[in-house]
């Protein structure tokens, strides 16, 4: 008898009746609950076509419309729209309008110039629906498809002619569907066949193959979803700017964790050390290729480094930094530049019977942009010089005030919160600062990444990812740039930034 409940034993009876539960469970489902229906689209291809595009990845120099006018920025979508829910779609299962019924396509910052529209092979009769002529309308960024009726795993493409140069822009499809949804397939491979079982087959055959498995005494865990389309193996390496750390180090962990073979190293110094780095590297290389490296950058590269090409990514937002010896919560932009010409010295200047206790500069070094940033957008001028080493005491008597330079921004956080009097600069960084510190507002104003755009904070500016040349379409560098887009807006956000791929972001990031 005891050899009836050996290990084994047990495991099969168990797994047997989880089989069995699995089984019973998912034809109950079947039976019982309503299936959804579901529009998926995917966009297949999104390329330049012009000579005038150049962002990111891509730089066109002979394009298909160098005579044509207005054309130079022409780019070319295909995108594909199926049906990969469990039930068929018809005519009746959108909304009934009078205008606009169907499903609605728009290419942010964008102009429609064409469409055509193609079908899967056995599915002649969905061109009846795009009858007559002007059953497809467009206008401005817009397309706006009739009711297409959509047996399951039936899809059609719709290939676009655009112009406005914002490839990689977003593209988003929307609209009703009875008892349905409409959504973006993430991270779909191009031409993926729809899958041969349903739901229901499909969970029974895993709970079967849990249990043989189970049985076998194997316990097998993987992830078998595919890796996101701009996945590339090998390694990059990220230089530049501090204020974007806090970013990338998150975007490294996830990349490669999602992307097998691909190894990320941070080496971050600054925003002038960065571009610098790899400019010289760049050069070095000459007709060996371009370093697998990218540098971001508060602010625009130099001038003179010419064969850098940049992105826009992001608005990053900065902010003042007091100890709290200082009880001071607001500064005006006159007030801070004159403490950083030396005129006000002592914080009794600012706070009327406020403490007899002298000013301390606490600023980054001369790689810094978040440094280039503040005299650029706040103080209209340079720094006055440094007149001490150890942010304590001067280096010479006569010093207007003393200033000491630092490496990074935690070494400015920790020093403003150390000495007494001292005020700082640092990147919005999740709204922290350590304790001994407080952040001061501007002219009554606080940075914020819901009111970019609508306020008038001024100490913010552009974040640009540079690289040297452009890049290949496959290669690791733009694959990283165009994950920075697709996935890491919500990072960006968290750490005090606007993600330029956003429609606010676009809109704001093409205007400066």
């Amino acid at each position: 008898m005891d050899s009836l409940f050996t290990p084994e034993n047990v495991v099969a009876v168990l797994t047997a009746l989880l089989g069995i539960l699995t089984s019973a469970g998912v034809l109950w489902y079947e039976r019982r609950v309503p299936r959804r229906k579901r529009i998926g689209y995917r966009v297949q291809m999104d390329t330049p076509i012009g000579s005038g595009v150049s962002q990111g990845r891509v730089n066109v120099r002979v394009g298909l419309f160098n005579e044509t006018p207005g054309m130079a920025d022409a780019t070319l979508v295909l995108l594909r729209i199926e049906n990969d829910g469990s039930q068929s779609i018809g005519e009746d299962d959108y909304p009934q309008r009078a205008v606009h019924p169907g499903l609605t396509v728009e290419f942010s910052g964008r102009t429609v110039r064409g469409i055509a529209v193609t079908h899967a092979p056995g599915a002649d009769h969905l061109m009846d629906t795009f009858t007559p002529d002007d059953a497809v309308q467009h206008s401005g960024s817009l397309i706006w498809l009739p009711r297409v009726p959509l047996n399951r795993n039936e899809h059609f493409k719709l290939l676009v002619l655009l112009t406005g140069s914002n490839v990689g822009g977003p593209i988003t499809v929307t609209g009703s569907i009875r008892d349905g949804k409409v959504e973006r397939n993430k991270a779909a491979r191009p031409d993926e066949k729809p899958p041969i079982f349903g739901r229901g087959a499909r969970l029974i055959t895993v709970a079967l193959t849990a249990c043989v498995l189970a049985l076998a005494g194997i316990i097998v865990v993987r992830d078998d979803s595919p890796p996101p389309m701009d996945c590339a193996a090998g390694t990059l390496t990220v230089t530049g700017s501090t204020a974007f750390k806090p970013v990338l180090k998150e975007l490294e962990q996830k990349y490669e964790d999602e992307c097998e073979g691909a190894e990320i190293r941070l080496d971050i110094h600054g925003s002038n050390a960065g571009v610098r780095k790899l400019d010289a590297l760049g050069a070095k290389a000459g007709s060996a290729g371009a370093p697998a490296m990218i540098a971001l950058s508060d602010g625009p590269r130099p001038a003179a480094l010419t064969k850098l090409h940049g992105k826009a990514v992001a608005i990053s937002l900065f902010s003042l930094v007091v100890n709290d010896t200082a009880p001071v919560k607001d500064l005006s932009l006159d007030q801070i530049r004159r403490i950083h010409r030396g005129e006000i010295r002592n914080w009794n200047e600012i706070v009327e019977g406020g403490p007899d206790l002298e000013i301390r500069l606490v600023s980054r070094d001369a790689n810094s942009g978040t440094r280039e940033v503040f005299q650029r957008r706040v103080l209209n001028t340079n720094e006055l010089a440094t007149s001490s080493r150890d942010c304590t005491t001067k280096d010479y008597a006569d010093a207007p005030v003393m200033r000491c330079e630092l490496d990074g921004t935690d070494q400015v956080l920790s020093e403003v919160a150390r000495l007494d009097g001292a005020i700082g600069y640092t990147e919005l960084r999740n709204g922290e600062v350590p304790d001994g510190a407080h952040r001061v507002s501007i002219d009554g104003t606080t940075p914020s990444v819901d009111t970019i755009g609508t306020s008038s904070y001024p100490y913010q500016e552009i974040e640009y990812a540079y690289t040297y040349g452009s890049p290949p379409a496959e290669s690791l560098v733009a694959g990283f740039l165009n994950y920075l887009d697709n996935y890491g807006e919500e990072i960006m956000r968290t750490n005090g930034h606007l993600p330029c791929a956003t429609p606010k972001g676009m809109r704001l990031c093409g205007e400066d």
